[in-house]
């Protein structure tokens, strides 16, 4: 009876895991219909700036730590994840998923999944494309959240990528700023964006630490604040020294003994 109740409470605690949906976090599910049909990031994505520069994958970062992503799939499939950290991954929190033909029709996330598949499994999302994989035409698109001041991606495709941050956003400043893989150009357009650009990136991934000119100057502000305080500090300290080296003095606490004087009177008492 007792070994009945046990399996009788297990199986009420994977019910409730179930019911809460936790237990999805372990197996995967489904990517709800609204994530997959919510409208795009400024209304729609940069087909053009991918099929007119013959780019495999054009990356648009935004400043609300979002981004949107372009991709020609060299195949029928594109799987997307992010890496733990512990040599594992997670799935990719896609949303406002959409497919481009080759002729320039564009479909949604449900109508994709109906022709296709989006399937999301505890590791990453798996996208089947209804199409051929034609690079020449076809594309998959999405958004996803990003990090601010810092964007990495694995590099889901080979081949030559775009990416445009933010407006204001720099790259050139050591520590501050960082591209890898190192990139075939830069430029910055007519709002101040940066464009990177890759020609063949055949890379785990792509990483871009970025900066704001201001946060720059901010930085200098406190380092200067520092050091004027530390070289306060310094000279405070020393001026203690010698001040107490001055009382000393008047006391007759700082009086030299030569070594040749030490021992003349012979040994302690109680030694000779």
């Amino acid at each position: 009876m007792t070994r009945r109740r046990r399996l009788l409470a297990l199986a009420a605690v994977v019910g409730m895991l179930a019911l809460s949906g936790c237990l999805g976090l372990l197996t995967g599910g489904s990517v709800p219909d609204q994530r997959l049909d919510a409208e795009p990031p400024d209304g729609a994505y940069a087909w053009n700036e991918s099929v007119d520069d013959d780019l495999n994958a054009h990356i648009t970062v935004r400043d609300d730590a979002t981004f949107s992503a372009v991709y020609a799939v060299d195949g029928d499939e594109i799987r997307l994840f992010r890496r733990d950290g512990l040599g594992g991954t997670n799935p990719l929190g896609v949303r406002a998923v959409r497919y481009r033909y080759p002729n320039g029709t564009v479909i949604n996330g449900t109508q994709l999944r109906e022709r296709g598949d989006v399937d999301q499994t505890r590791d990453e999302v798996v996208i089947e494309l209804p199409g051929e994989g034609d690079v020449e035409g076809d594309r998959i698109a999405f958004s996803a959240d990003s990090t601010p001041k810092r964007f990495a991606l694995p590099a889901y495709v080979n081949g030559s990528y775009e990416l445009v941050l933010p407006q204001n956003r720099r790259t050139s400043l050591p520590v501050f700023g960082d591209i890898t893989p190192a990139p075939a150009s830069t430029s910055i357009d007519d709002r101040g964006r940066q464009h990177i650009r890759w020609d063949e990136v055949d890379t785990d991934s792509v990483i871009v630490q970025f900066y704001l000119p201001q946060d720059v100057q901010i930085f200098g502000g406190v380092f200067a604040v520092f050091v004027v305080i530390a070289v306060g500090g310094l000279l405070y300290y020393r001026r203690q020294i010698d001040a107490l080296r001055e009382r000393r003095e008047e006391m007759g606490l700082d009086v030299d003994v030569d070594d040749d004087d030490i021992g003349d009177d012979g040994p302690p008492p109680g030694m000779r």
